[in-house]
């Protein structure tokens, strides 16, 4: 457990909900996460879902304000939360909350200054649930969800890697980032100028060209301001239409963008996650 470090261990609904901090190789700096680890985690291995925050978030967003404890108590299921970014006075930022650390976009950074910390996807989908199935008592079945800008990092790593999740979800996800300022504005200054590039972390098209075998789960609020311009779900509704995939897109009337929407729904997507996780 080199450079593994517990910051914080609570009780809560019968289980764990803890904060550690770890050396990241692939981020090249300190990084942080959170794991709440269900009553059933004490006596062996428990399957588990990983979260993925939006912009300007931290692992303490989901953590504090999504209430999922108590239902991933009652099904078994853990839940680990990394942040959203490499972080330190070393790491490259930007005065704007859209770029830099609090929004690293789950992309693998090419570009200067930027590439040698911010490579975001594969710190979630390689570094870290190796560390987690290492230290913890997690199983080999795994789910992935996100709100917003993870969101998308939930949907492109689970349509780039369908052998790693039993299952996908999302809230508010940007579907259709190469088209959203949001998106454009990001992947300019991690990926470079030549488009073409952009596509392989883009949900809709990676869903239109290659499919996803998994069940796919969104939910977008009717009153968020930022559904028509920087979200886009028909683009990826018509994307799973194309690569004949299995989503499941819900549109709740009078919900916005924020936690109190994703606290609402949270566990009708446990439950959700729960039907693959637990056969």
């Amino acid at each position: 457990m080199t450079g593994l470090l517990k910051i914080a261990d609570s009780l809560a609904f019968g289980g764990r909900q803890q904060q550690w901090l770890h050396d990241s190789e692939t981020l090249a700096c300190r990084m942080r996460f959170s794991v709440f680890l269900p009553p059933a985690a004490a006596h062996g291995k428990v399957p588990w879902l990983l979260w993925l925050s939006g912009l300007t978030c931290s692992d303490e967003n989901f953590s504090h304000k999504a209430g999922a404890q108590r239902l991933a108590a009652q099904l078994g299921i853990a839940l680990a939360i990394p942040d959203t970014s490499p972080r330190g006075e070393t790491v490259p930022d930007d005065a704007a909350y859209d770029l830099g650390q609090g929004a690293g976009f789950y992309v693998d950074a090419v570009r200067e200054p930027w590439s040698r910390h911010y490579r975001m996807y594969d710190y979630v989908s390689r570094e870290l649930p190796a560390l987690l199935r290492a230290e913890f008592p997690l199983n080999g079945r795994c789910a992935i969800a996100g709100h917003s800008m993870g969101g998308h990092g939930a949907l492109v790593c689970a349509i780039r890697r369908p052998q790693d999740y039993v299952s996908a979800s999302a809230f508010s996800p940007i579907c259709h980032p190469v088209a959203a300022p949001w998106g454009r504005k990001a992947f300019a200054a991690y990926l470079g100028d030549d488009e073409a590039a952009w596509a392989q972390w883009d949900a809709s098209l990676l869903l239109a060209e290659r499919g996803c075998p998994l069940p796919l789960r969104v939910d977008v609020g009717l009153a968020d301001t930022f559904l028509a311009e920087q979200l886009q779900p028909e683009a990826l509704q018509q994307a799973a239409r194309a690569g004949d995939a299995r989503l499941e897109l819900n549109r709740h009337a009078g919900y916005d963008h924020g936690y109190y929407f994703v606290a609402s729904f949270i566990d009708e997507h446990l439950r959700f996650h729960a039907e693959h996780l637990l056969t």
